[in-house]
């Protein structure tokens, strides 16, 4: 385990790619800091914007489903060289992501990292986690049941409070001049079989608790790693929701030890 004031691993050569990925309303550019370092110390990384989202030029309605929010992921697991893998990072939402593209592409994930995230189980219905997240007060947050697909703005204090309470207020800043309209994508993924175990299920997983979440409590997230088989389980005692920006050199340590580990 890296400690918060260490910098992280040096790539190995056998260092497996990292894919980065964001959750609801954010974008690519919320991994910054991450990339940043793990770059600086020869780690091969990735952090695209999902459709919609980020700078992604494309609007809400051009994402109707949630395969097609997944899209460039999916597309980025399918263009890796032959034989390569690589390590998704999946944040909050991004767990239904890295989920889905080790559910299409088992056999290019080395492992699937869940980064204080939704973790689905092989047993019940893909958006159960969703839908059971203890969140009782989304305070002034947006959604919009109508629009097609059913679109959340999360608002500004709910992000402050909820999710941004430990992060600097430069970067709270930067997040409301970058936060977009998105979808949680309930009702297209329910029209969707359980993720297999056979695939999904297959793909070996590592769980990393951020234990001051105020939104994705430490609570439910031991409840979903309870539902499901993980290699690994690492906590960050002092990171908010966004543990990439509340403690990128800690997080960037556990990233750089599973990116030399799991190949």
């Amino acid at each position: 385990m890296s400690s918060s004031s260490s910098a992280p691993a040096a790539a190995v050569p056998t260092s497996t790619r990292l894919i980065l990925v964001h959750g609801t309303g954010h974008g690519g550019w919320c991994w910054y800091k991450v990339a940043t370092l793990l770059r600086a110390a020869g780690h091969r990384v990735d952090a695209p914007d999902l459709a919609a989202c980020g700078s992604d030029a494309r609007r809400l309605s051009d994402a109707p489903t949630f395969e097609d929010y997944t899209r460039p992921l999916l597309d980025a697991l399918r263009d890796l060289p032959d034989g390569e893998r690589a390590v998704l990072v999946g944040h909050s939402f991004g767990g239904m992501s890295i989920a889905l593209a080790a559910e299409e592409f088992p056999d290019k994930v080395a492992a699937a990292v869940f980064l204080t995230a939704f973790m689905p189980d092989c047993d019940g219905p893909r958006t159960r986690v969703i839908e059971e997240v203890p969140v009782s007060d989304w305070m002034d947050s947006v959604v919009d049941e109508e629009h097609a697909p059913p679109s959340v703005f999360l608002g500004p204090e709910f992000v402050r409070r909820k999710l941004y309470q430990l992060t600097s207020e430069e970067d709270y800043t930067l997040c409301q001049s970058l936060a977009r309209v998105s979808s949680y994508y309930v009702a297209d993924q329910q029209q969707r079989p359980p993720f297999s175990a056979a695939r999904y299920g297959a793909v070996t997983k590592v769980y990393v608790i951020a234990k001051q979440d105020l939104a994705m409590v430490e609570e439910y997230q031991r409840q979903m790693i309870a539902g499901i088989p993980v290699a690994e389980v690492r906590e960050m005692a002092d990171a908010d929701h966004m543990a990439m920006l509340s403690a990128p050199e800690e997080l960037a340590g556990h990233l750089a030890d599973i990116a030399n580990n799991y190949t």
